[in-house]
Order: structure tokens, then C-alpha cells, then sequence
């Protein structure tokens, strides 16, 4: 009976092992499972943010393009504006400025 007993003790730990085996094999699938599906649920929130961002780049590149049409029309009119306010005032104190040259270069001093 000793024999039988060693034999179906023996025959119990190589079960209990191949059991233990089959459980390591799973879990480790399962864990395989788990990643795979984590990195495609990464990539997929990746290219959702990338979109997100793109689009974001986009609207302010449209926004800051469409202002800068605006700002070059504004600034070539304030533009305008200051050159006609510096021939009118040059204009005005045109005549001034005649009567001095000629007055220092017709006076002689000795």
C-alpha cells in the first residue's frame, strides 16, 4: 500500500503542477490581454488629444491670420493718417521756416 500511496501522492503533485501551470499560463495571458488592450485604449486617447490639439492650432492660426489682415488694414491707415497730419504741419510752418534760411543767409556776420 506504500507504493500505491507514494504513487497516487506523486500523481496528485504532478496534477496539483500541471494545474499551477495552466493557472501561471492563464494569468500570464489575461496579463498578455490587459496591456495589449491598455496601449490600444493609449494610442486611441493619444490620437483623440492630437485631433483635439490640431484642431485647436488650427482655430488660433485662422484666428491670428484673419487679424492680421485686420491689423495690416489698420496700421496702413493710421499710417495715412500720420503722413497727411505731417505734410499739414509741415505745410503750416513752411513759410516760417523759408523766412529763417533766408534770413541767416542774407544776414552777414563779421
Amino acid at each position: 500500500m506504500d507504493a500505491n500511496r507514494r504513487q497516487s501522492g506523486i500523481q496528485q503533485l504532478l496534477a496539483a503542477e500541471q494545474e499551477a501551470q495552466q493557472i501561471v499560463n492563464a494569468a500570464r495571458a489575461a496579463k498578455s490581454a490587459r496591456l495589449r488592450q491598455a496601449k490600444e485604449e493609449a494610442e486611441r486617447e493619444i490620437a483623440e488629444y492630437r485631433a483635439q490639439m490640431e484642431a485647436e492650432f488650427q482655430r488660433k492660426v485662422a484666428e491670428s491670420s484673419g487679424d492680421s489682415g485686420a491689423n495690416v488694414k489698420r496700421l496702413e491707415q493710421e499710417t495715412t493718417e500720420k503722413i497727411e497730419q505731417l505734410k499739414q504741419q509741415a505745410a503750416s510752418i513752411s513759410p516760417e521756416v523759408i523766412q529763417m534760411l533766408l534770413r541767416h543767409v542774407t544776414t552777414v556776420k563779421n
